[in-house]
């Protein structure tokens, strides 16, 4: 994965931005279907003794939920744009008696585990399946050729400069994406700002051919998948995902849920 000398290859999804906050603002305009994905929660749950470094209870199970079992335990719903603060009142309602708590959502952060699930349905929507091209917004990591002399002249140059996101652009593959190791061995000397998330984070995807999208928005905590209709069937029905079906104008700030409000009630695990 090398970084790309200039940013024309992104010029046709620039000329396809949406409007701020909505599907299209994110993943571009004018495809036929969108799904979203939505980003699994790490759940832990203490254990009956004992303590860690911190003086926290130690963790006696971990898992990852999916956000029908918050919605559940705080009496709330999952829709299409159902927003992760309106299911917890702000982030307030993330632990429950049954000892089980879940920390908050990874903005920005597609697992790369869930990236190679999703490029099995996207190297056979695309005819250029050796040729993608990967969009990182600068801000999620200190890329060695960054402080290099004359930088600000290579970022005009090379950076795709999305509505509110300066970009790298990177080739790769749908082969290569198929491993969820893929950041760690092709991005030599990426230092990421988050512990534990080597790598640059994947906020935009796109083949050669243009035939989709997969866009991770870095204050958003659900991915958008754009493209054919038959590629964003196969992903909704993927029990693998907690998917959705959207369209390009949806609202997906956080008064776009207009189906979750007021204070939560969390059941009596």
């Amino acid at each position: 994965m090398l970084l790309l000398p200039d940013a024309s290859r992104g010029a046709w999804l620039l000329e396809r931005a949406g409007g701020w906050a909505t599907v299209g603002g994110v993943a571009g305009t004018g495809f036929e279907a969108y799904a979203r994905l939505l980003h699994p929660v790490s759940a832990h749950r203490a254990g009956p003794r004992g303590t860690d470094v911190w003086g926290d209870a130690r963790d006696a199970d971990h898992a990852r939920w999916r956000w029908a079992e918050v919605a559940r335990r705080n009496g709330r719903v999952v829709h299409p744009l159902v927003q992760w603060r309106r299911l917890t009142d702000d982030e307030r309602t993330t632990d429950w008696p049954d000892g089980w708590r879940v920390d908050q959502t990874d903005d920005g952060w597609f697992d790369p585990e869930d990236l190679a699930v999703l490029t099995t349905h996207l190297r056979d929507a695309t005819r250029t399946p050796d040729d993608l091209i990967v969009a990182a917004w600068e801000g999620t990591g200190n890329p060695p050729w960054a402080g290099r002399g004359g930088h600000a002249r290579l970022r005009a140059q090379t950076q795709l400069h999305w509505p509110g996101r300066d970009m790298w652009l990177f080739n790769s593959s749908t082969a290569e994406l198929e491993d969820p190791r893929w950041a760690q061995r092709s991005v030599a000397g990426w230092e990421c700002t988050r512990p534990g998330q080597e790598g640059p984070y994947t906020s935009l995807i796109w083949p050669g051919d243009h035939s989709w999208v997969v866009a991770s928005e870095e204050d958003w905590d659900s991915t958008i998948v754009a493209g054919s209709r038959s590629l964003i069937d196969g992903v909704l029905t993927d029990e693998r995902f907690e998917a959705f079906e959207v369209r390009e104008g949806d609202d997906l700030s956080w008064d776009g849920d207009l189906l979750n409000h007021g204070r939560a009630s969390p059941l009596g695990l």
